[in-house]
């Protein structure tokens, strides 16, 4: 890309670092995104009646698309055209979101019962309230490790002022 300097990120920490805070304001902001696929997903899902299965593969779809939804209705906001704005969501977003995805649906799926419990349930919002707090600790310091090289979320960053 041609946005690619790095002087505007000079007040975040410099020389290839970045603030422990902006990761995890990039990690809160990925995590809402996913939150709101997941279970989403989760709904549909057990609305249809399908099993765990499609059920995981509908909620980490909508997972991403909902994390990227949020990032090119920022970017979208600051005048960038829809192909740049998704160019920017897709440089800012995906390991973030993939590695959340991991360990989220990791830990539910090591979590016993957590599987096989239904959204009336306690077990069902405990497990991924969990689910989501490791995901959160993990995907963190990937976030500051993406910042500090002026990736992921530095790519947005370029567009707030």
């Amino acid at each position: 890309m041609e946005h690619e300097t790095h002087d505007h990120h000079a007040g975040h920490g410099g020389g290839g670092t970045a603030s422990w805070g902006m990761a995890a304001k990039a990690t809160l902001h990925c995590l809402t995104g996913c939150a709101i696929g997941e279970v989403l997903g989760m709904i549909i899902g057990t609305a249809l009646g399908w099993g765990n299965a499609p059920t995981m593969v509908l909620a980490i779809a909508l997972a991403f698309f909902f994390g990227y939804a949020l990032t090119l209705r920022g970017v979208l906001a600051a005048g960038l055209d829809f192909a740049s704005a998704f160019k920017v969501a897709l440089a800012a977003d995906t390991l973030s979101i993939l590695v959340m995805e991991i360990v989220d649906n990791g830990v539910l799926l090591l979590v016993p019962g957590a599987m096989d419990a239904h959204l009336d349930d306690a077990l069902f919002w405990g497990a991924l309230a969990f689910a989501f707090l490791v995901a959160f600790l993990v995907t963190t310091p990937v976030n500051k490790w993406l910042i500090g090289r002026g990736k992921g979320h530095a790519v947005v960053h370029r567009y707030h002022h």
